[in-house]
């Protein structure tokens, strides 16, 4: 069953990409303004509090649903196939990603920097095409991680709670998790959270990127820029992420950036060749045989709990 409500939720995603009206996640999403507006202070204390008003209700109820519909086979299926279709962002992120990719290979710079700030925080006014191509390429592979990969393991381990309050936390993080003025102290409990969280599912990312390049060498190459180079990442787990996904690519991202009008110094990852808008092209391929390979493991986790 974990296979197939896996390849029916991808299915989904892929066919319909994302709700378009009444998103859950937009919801959430307005809930977390009102528990800042109420709980708001600068200290971790506050952050930790207004975290577990979100995330603690949710829990509940979705350890209650898992309770609930344990002896319902199908039931329980249909919900967990609507859940992970809600979860996952799989479709979305590829057509981010060229929408920057396609005016970038025209030569509309303007179009693709003004695009690509739709998918950074950086600041995007001055960039070449190749930062261009480099910054895109690294928020496929990033948001790979996070948006269908961590998805679905938390699945394959805690069931819908797991996915729930995964995508909770990720969405506490991508609102609160930042080092400015206001979120340096509260948003430290969500960024925290969400690190330990996907502490595991970005080291499996690591070895599936390595595994999707179908070549030896650039498996070998992708683990090796993960283990030397992402530990020097600000993130402890997009760094890994990003270094493997550029080594299996064959290209080098990273480099100085430009956040909020201030240049921040950041390591180079990977190995080969400056990106361009074909790297982007590649990223996305990317991430699509590594479903597969996630698919693979799934499908064989289904045999082995079937043996005797």
């Amino acid at each position: 069953m974990l296979f197939i409500v896996l390849s029916l939720a991808l299915l989904l995603d892929h066919t319909f990409g994302e709700p378009r009206h009444y998103h859950p996640l937009v919801g959430l999403g307005r809930i977390i303004d009102w528990v800042e507006a109420r709980y708001y202070r600068p200290s971790r204390i506050a952050g930790l509090i207004a975290l577990s008003v979100v995330v603690l209700p949710l829990l509940i109820v979705s350890l209650w649903l898992e309770l609930v519909l344990s002896d319902r086979t199908s039931t329980y299926a249909v919900v967990s196939i609507i859940t992970l279709y809600v979860a996952i962002g799989w479709r979305s992120l590829k057509e981010h990603a060229r929408r920057v990719a396609a005016p970038l290979r025209r030569g509309e710079l303007d179009l693709a920097r003004t695009r690509l700030g739709l998918m950074v925080s950086r600041d995007t006014e001055a960039m070449t095409p190749s930062q261009v191509a480099s910054a895109t390429t690294e928020s496929v592979l990033e948001n790979g991680s996070d948006a269908i990969f961590a998805v679905i393991f938390w699945f394959m381990v805690a069931g819908l709670p797991g996915v729930v309050i995964y995508r909770v936390v990720n969405t506490l993080d991508a609102m609160w998790g930042y080092k400015s003025k206001r979120y340096l102290h509260f948003g430290w409990a969500a960024a925290r959270l969400d690190d330990v969280l996907n502490w595991v599912p970005a080291r499996l990312v690591v070895i599936s990127y390595g595994l999707a390049t179908r070549s030896w060498w650039r498996f070998r190459q992708a683990l090796s820029c993960a283990r030397t180079q992402g530990r020097h990442w600000k993130s402890p787990n997009a760094g890994p992420v990003m270094a493997a996904g550029a080594g299996a690519l064959n290209v080098v991202l990273g480099g100085d950036a430009i956040y909020h009008g201030k240049r921040q110094a950041r390591p180079e990852l990977g190995a080969g060749d400056a990106p361009a808008a074909g790297t982007i092209v590649a990223a996305c391929r990317l991430i699509n045989r590594t479903v597969i390979v996630w698919l693979a493991v799934a499908a064989l986790c289904g045999v082995v709990g079937y043996l005797p």
